[in-house]
């Protein structure tokens, strides 16, 4: 008989309380200074987690993520000066406007693959930036953006300051997490996971590959539309250039140093890519170069990221009941049978 691995053993419970004290406790242990780091450091987290739903799990190549985040940006911008809508209630129309958009550059493109995706994503958040500064019917502000836009407030509740926005983003970095774990589990997290790895298979075993496509892009939309409200809110003055292809770049390079499908992952990486750049902020001339080197090495020694996802999980359908707990071949309720994906987050 195979001989059972040793069961996994996660973190024990204090060394969870112990991060989470340390989280939440954070601004009252350093300067205002590195707590505002930290929270554009959540803002790329939110942004990360958004797009590690369209790279990661569902396995589309997208580098135009900065232009959804640019449409909650300035949805919430033109409402909230204009009309005077509050920043907090505008968070929905944010997150659908973003998810509205996703859907309709999505749609007649959704059957490109690969690096012809890409492309065309690229072009896409050209195209958007580009709008945004030739001030469509005087609404964007063209080059110099808008000013003026409130803090979130609503009744007796307001942000002001630092601590407060560390606090707030925090709240919607767990929630994604929450769905993003739901999602993970479920059937359209699993069919999501087949299409990444082979698309053509998915699509002979009955899975509707293009209609789960369109929705991680518009879910994923849908939090980059989210982020750009808190960012418009924060910064109180957006402008074209915050949301250029480099931003998009940044996106991508938290998802893949992440490594793929894996949440953890990119919560780390884009602690690594918003928090270390501030530390060499005295080599001014050296830092980039530093973080290019860190990249190459990366892509060398740790190709697969930083935290990549689980090795194996039990197909739908296998021994032990669908969707259940990572197992590898031979494992307690895996039945040692073939239904198994290796090297994927979960089977097909």
């Amino acid at each position: 008989m195979p001989k059972t691995p040793a069961r996994f053993k996660g973190p024990r419970l204090w060394l969870w309380a112990a991060g989470a004290l340390l989280v939440l406790g954070f601004p009252l242990l350093v300067s205002d200074y590195w707590v505002d780091v930290m929270n554009f450091c959540g803002i790329y987290m939110l942004l990360g987690l958004s797009l590690m739903l369209i790279v990661g799990y569902a396995g589309l190549f997208n580098l135009g993520h900065a232009a959804f985040y640019a449409v909650g940006a300035y949805v919430t911008a033109i409402l909230s000066t204009r009309f005077g809508v509050p920043s907090l209630l505008l968070l929905p129309a944010a997150g659908l406007a973003a998810g509205l958009v996703g859907y309709l550059i999505a749609r007649p493109i959704i059957h490109l693959r690969g690096d012809y995706l890409c492309v065309v994503t690229i072009g896409f958040g050209e195209i958007m930036r580009i709008a945004l500064v030739n001030n469509p019917w005087g609404l964007t502000g063209g080059v110099n953006g808008i000013m003026g836009i409130p803090r979130p407030s609503l009744g007796f509740f307001a942000i002001h300051t630092v601590q407060q926005y560390y606090y707030f983003i925090l709240i919607f970095i767990v929630l994604y997490v929450l769905v993003l774990r739901r999602l993970e589990n479920s059937r359209i997290g699993r069919a999501w996971t087949c299409i990444r790895e082979d698309d053509t298979a998915a699509e002979a075993m009955g899975i509707d590959t293009a209609s789960l496509k369109l929705l991680a892009f518009v879910v994923g939309a849908t939090g980059a539309g989210i982020a750009g409200n808190i960012y418009a809110a924060k910064m109180t003055v957006i402008a074209p250039g915050s949301f250029n292809f480099w931003e998009s770049c940044v996106m991508f390079s938290i998802v893949v140093l992440g490594g793929t499908g894996s949440i953890p992952g990119v919560l780390a990486a884009a602690l690594g890519m918003t928090a270390l750049p501030e530390l060499f902020r005295g080599f001014l001339r050296a830092r980039m170069l530093v973080f290019g080197l860190a990249m190459v090495l990366m892509m060398i020694f740790r190709p697969q990221g930083l935290w990549p996802g689980a090795r194996w999980r039990r197909a739908p359908g296998a021994p032990g009941g669908g969707g259940g707990p990572a197992v590898a071949p031979g494992a307690p309720g895996g039945g040692g049978g073939p239904a198994v994906a290796p090297g994927g987050e979960s089977g097909c």
